[in-house]
């Protein structure tokens, strides 16, 4: 299939969605033998990374409603893998963090995401994936998106002017 054939449109940006959709989809699949959904996993790898969040700041780095998040904390908690403790610095708050069993969790999710990537990439060569892999971050970057983490952008509604320093 030549995507420069002239007169014909290109087709990158659906390309990119096909892609985007078989990886959130196999993800989902290995996530959920581990008796995850993508949402659990996410907030799992964003407590691993940032331990003590409020379910405020949690729901705002997810761009998600408070409720939302209150729902997937409260199942999390439920299945021992993420505790609420009490803010030092503010007894109304309470901080989340990862209990052990929520740590070794992470570690396994770590491992599917990487045989997830390899898999993924694995028609590239280390070359090829290296290039992709800074022209999406420059991508993602220019659109003002967290490379860490999938936002709820759908429902959000677009602001004018450049995305720098939004989270």
């Amino acid at each position: 299939m030549d995507l420069a054939t002239p007169g014909r449109p290109k087709r990158t940006a659906f390309l990119l969605s096909q892609l985007g959709a078989v990886a959130s989809s196999r993800f989902a699949d290995r996530a959920r033998e581990i008796g995850l959904t993508p949402s659990d996993a996410g907030v799992i790898r964003l407590l691993g990374r940032a331990p003590g969040l409020s379910q405020r700041s949690l729901a705002n780095r997810l761009g998600a409603v408070p409720s939302r998040v209150v729902t997937l904390i409260d199942s999390l908690e439920e299945r021992g893998l993420v505790e609420r403790m009490r803010s030092s610095t503010d007894r109304r708050h309470y901080e989340l963090h990862l209990t052990e069993a929520g740590e070794r969790v992470l570690s396994e999710l770590r491992g599917i995401a990487e045989q997830h990537e390899a898999e993924l990439l694995a028609p590239l060569t280390s070359e090829q994936i290296a290039q992709l892999d800074g022209l999406l971050a420059q991508l993602a970057n220019g659109h003002g998106l967290d490379q860490d983490l999938h936002r709820d952008v759908g429902r959000q509604p677009r602001e004018a002017g450049p995305a720098v320093g939004r989270e």
